[in-house]
């Protein structure tokens, strides 16, 4: 008996879809049977950083999924607008968003700019409040849908005093704070459309995910212990994307804890095999 994959028939829109945990769960979606909306600024080559949209359309397509590629600056609320006109436009509907794009600064509080804090905002918070709103309607009225927001640990209050190294001189705070807001809007969200067959959760990994982007900026720490391949959280959101709405909503959600939950393990993201760590 052969079954159909999980998300066979559905529209997803990824964002941040260039690169790094964006370009993994939108290629893991496209291997579960979605047709593929994706979003970023990046079209052609970044002269620091790997990945481009051209480069996660190729990849889905190489493997027979479908993809569609939509550039903009989501920080800019005026894009946000032309975005959403865009999608609706050339994939019709949305029935899967998932919120992955996000600005991460580090600095002391002190040197946190007016600039760098509207854009964290307008990126981490705002971005996906205005997506969710934009299709959220014909979510409801077929009384079906799934919103994935993609948060951070770093959400969660530090524990102390006495704080461990990295919580005092990481330099997170405003990161931290966009993302436990994205929590908060997500289980708000989760309440007031549960009896509508609509799913909305927020997922972090527990570690630094291994993407060429992070290895490009020397974000990846030496314990191997302290790293999650992408595929780890590409797999969750997956799980968390076509799952029964009112099975598995709500959540604030770790990766790794969340498969275990589930007793699932981590597929290749073109779906063919199990990951191997």
């Amino acid at each position: 008996m052969t079954h159909d994959p999980p998300a066979k028939g559905l529209v997803a829109l990824v964002t941040g879809a260039s690169r790094g945990i964006g370009a993994a769960i939108a290629q893991r979606l496209a291997a579960a049977g979605a047709e593929v909306g994706l979003v970023a600024r990046t079209l052609e080559a970044h002269p620091h950083l790997p990945g481009t949209l051209r480069q996660t359309a190729n990849a889905i397509r190489d493997l027979g999924g479908r993809a569609v590629m939509i550039q903009g600056d989501l920080s800019d609320p005026l894009a946000r607008r032309r975005i959403v006109d865009d999608v609706l436009g050339r994939l019709g509907r949305v029935d899967i968003l998932v919120n992955n794009a996000s600005a991460a600064y580090y600095m002391p509080f002190e040197e946190y700019s007016e600039k760098r804090y509207r854009i964290a905002f307008e990126l981490n918070v705002r971005a996906p409040f205005d997506l969710a709103q934009a299709f959220l309607p014909r979510m409801r009225k077929v009384r079906r849908g799934w919103i994935l927001n993609i948060s951070a640990s770093t959400s969660r209050h530090p524990p102390g005093p006495p704080y461990d190294a990295f919580t005092a001189s990481a330099g997170g705070i405003l990161y931290a704070m966009t993302k436990a807001a994205l929590d908060r809007f997500s289980t708000g969200l989760a309440a007031e459309v549960y009896d509508e067959g609509i799913c909305v959760n927020s997922l972090s990994p527990v570690a630094a995910v291994r993407t060429p982007g992070t290895e490009a900026l020397h974000m990846i720490p030496d314990d191997p212990s302290l790293i999650e391949p992408v595929e780890m959280i590409a797999e969750a959101a997956v799980a968390l994307c076509t799952c029964p709405a009112r099975s598995l909503t709500g959540r604030v959600a770790f990766t790794r804890a969340l498969l275990k939950e589930l007793g699932r393990k981590p597929r290749t993201l073109d779906g063919s095999a199990d990951f191997e760590e």
